[in-house]
C-alpha cells in the first residue's frame, strides 16, 4: 500500500493525453506547458482471498471482505465461516504535473481507486465507484488539499498484500490539510472530526461541530547509513455540541498523541516499525477501532488512552524473491463504568508472505494473515486469511 506515483516510461496514456489536451485548451499562458512534466501512473492489482471467520462471515460486499479492518471480524451468526472473494478494487490510477515557474515549483496530484464502497455487486458486472484518495496542489514549501495526515508515515508501512498490512498498529488517515515543509520539519492544520462513545451504551457519536483544526508537527531524519526516522506529535480538540434525547451536550476536551516510525536497513533487508501513544487519538489509530472519548454522566468528554504499533522484517532471497513478516497490535484503556462492555478493547494481527517479481513492473505473491479482536465483554472475533495477488505497476 503505497501513495507514490509511478511514471509511465512508455509515454502518456490516453487519459494523460486527454488531461494534457484539456490543460492546453484552458491554460492562459501556453508557455507554462513547456516547463511542465506530466506523469500518469498507478497499478492494476487482482486479489483472491480465502477467509475463515470464527463467528460467521460478513455479507458479500462488506468492507471486511475487501481488506482487514479491525472491529469488523466479529462475524454474523448463522452465516458460513469460510468464504472466497476475488476482486480488482485496489487498482488505482493517478495523474501528476510538475511545473517550474520563475524559480518556483508547482505540483498537482490526483489519485483514485475503487475501495471501501458498498455499491456494485458480484452478481453480474462487479462495477464499483471510484473514490478520491489524494487531491492536492503544492507550491514550493506549501501543500493544500487531501493527502496522508502529517501524523502518519506511509513510507514505514510494510510490504504486505493486504490493503494496509498492519491496520491496528499504524496511524492511518487521509484528509484535507494545509501543510508547511522546511527541510525535515513539517507543520500542518488538518480537518477535525470527533468520534465518541455514548454514556454506557458504547454507541458511536460523530461530531463535526468543532471550530478548532487538528495541529500536527513532524520531524524526519535520514542518516548516511540509510536509516530513516520520523517523530510526529498531534494536538486536537475533542468537541460535542448536540442534543441527545432531552439532554443538551456541549463539551470539549484535549486530545494528543506521539508517534515514532522508521526504516532500518539490515544489509539488503530492512526493518519497518511504528509505535504510537495518545489520549483522544480515536480515528487516527487502527481505522477508528476505538473512539477518541466517552460521554460521562454529566455530559462531559473523557478522553480514551490508546497505544499501538507494528514491526515488519523484509528479507530479499535474491533479486526477484522477497518475504515480509509483520506483527501488529493495539490496545485501549476503556473506563467500562462509562463506556459499558460493548466496546473494542484490543486487536492483534500477524502476516507472512512470499513475493516474486519476474520482471520489475509485475509482482505475484501469496500471504497468510491471522487477526484477533476483543471487546470488553469478552466477545472475540478471529480471522484467518490466505491471499493471492498479482500486481502490475503502470
Amino acid at each position: 500500500m503505497n501513495s507514490q506515483f509511478y511514471k509511465n516510461k512508455r509515454g502518456l496514456s490516453l487519459i494523460g493525453l486527454f488531461v494534457a489536451s484539456a490543460l492546453s485548451a484552458t491554460c492562459a499562458n501556453a508557455a507554462v506547458l513547456d516547463n511542465t512534466d506530466m506523469q500518469f501512473g498507478g497499478y492494476i492489482k487482482v486479489d483472491a482471498m480465502l477467509s475463515d471467520y470464527s463467528n460467521g462471515a460478513p455479507g458479500s460486499g462488506h468492507i471486511s471482505r475487501q481488506f482487514y479492518v479491525p472491529g469488523t471480524i466479529y462475524g454474523v451468526d448463522g452465516n458460513g465461516s469460510q468464504v472466497i472473494d476475488f476482486q480488482a478494487r485496489e487498482s488505482r490510477f493517478n495523474f501528476k504535473t510538475i511545473t517550474d515557474i520563475e524559480g518556483h515549483k508547482l505540483t498537482g496530484f490526483i489519485e483514485l481507486d475503487f475501495m471501501t464502497h458498498a455499491d456494485g455487486n458480484e452478481r453480474v458486472s462487479n462495477s464499483y465507484s471510484p473514490r478520491i484518495r489524494h487531491a492536492f496542489v503544492s507550491f514550493d514549501k506549501w501543500t493544500f488539499g487531501q493527502t496522508w495526515t502529517t501524523f502518519q508515515n506511509p513510507a514505514a508501512l510494510p510490504e504486505n498484500l493486504d490493503f494496509i498490512g498492519a491496520a491496528e498498529g499504524t496511524p492511518f488517515v487521509r484528509q484535507t490539510q494545509i501543510r508547511y515543509t522546511n527541510g525535515g520539519f513539517q507543520f500542518s492544520v488538518e480537518n477535525p472530526e470527533t468520534t465518541l462513545n455514548e454514556y454506557q451504551t458504547g454507541s458511536r457519536m460523530v461530531s463535526g461541530s468543532g471550530m478548532v483544526p487538528d495541529f500536527v508537527a513532524r520531524y524526519n531524519i535520514k542518516t548516511d547509513g540509510g536509516t530513516k526516522l520520523s517523530l510526529a506529535g498531534i494536538g486536537r480538540q475533542l468537541n460535542i455540541e448536540t442534543k441527545q434525547g432531552g439532554t443538551q451536550l456541549d463539551s470539549t476536551a484535549l486530545g494528543y498523541g506521539v508517534s515514532l516510525s522508521g526504516i532500518l536497513p539490515v544489509g539488503k533487508d530492512d526493518i519497518k516499525f511504528t509505535a504510537t501513544y495518545g489520549e483522544g487519538l480515536g480515528r487516527y489509530m487502527a481505522l477508528n477501532y476505538v473512539n477518541a472519548g466517552v460521554i460521562d454522566s454529566d455530559g462531559d468528554i473523557e478522553a480514551i488512552t490508546s497505544y499501538g504499533g507494528f514491526i515488519a522484517y523484509r528479507h530479499w532471497w535474491n533479486g526477484k524473491w522477497r518475504s515480509s513478516v509483520t506483527a501488529s497490535a493495539f490496545s485501549a484503556d476503556n473506563d467500562v463504568s462509562l463506556t459499558g462492555e460493548n466496546v473494542n478493547k484490543d486487536s492483534y494481527s500477524g502476516y507472512v508472505n512470499l513475493l516474486y517479481s519476474p520482471i520489475k513492473p509485475l509482482t505475484l505473491g501469496v500471504e497468510y494473515m491471522y487477526a484477533k479482536n476483543s471487546k470488553e465483554s469478552g466477545l472475540e472475533g478471529e480471522l484467518n486469511r490466505l491471499m493471492f495477488s498479482a500486481k502490475y505497476v503502470l
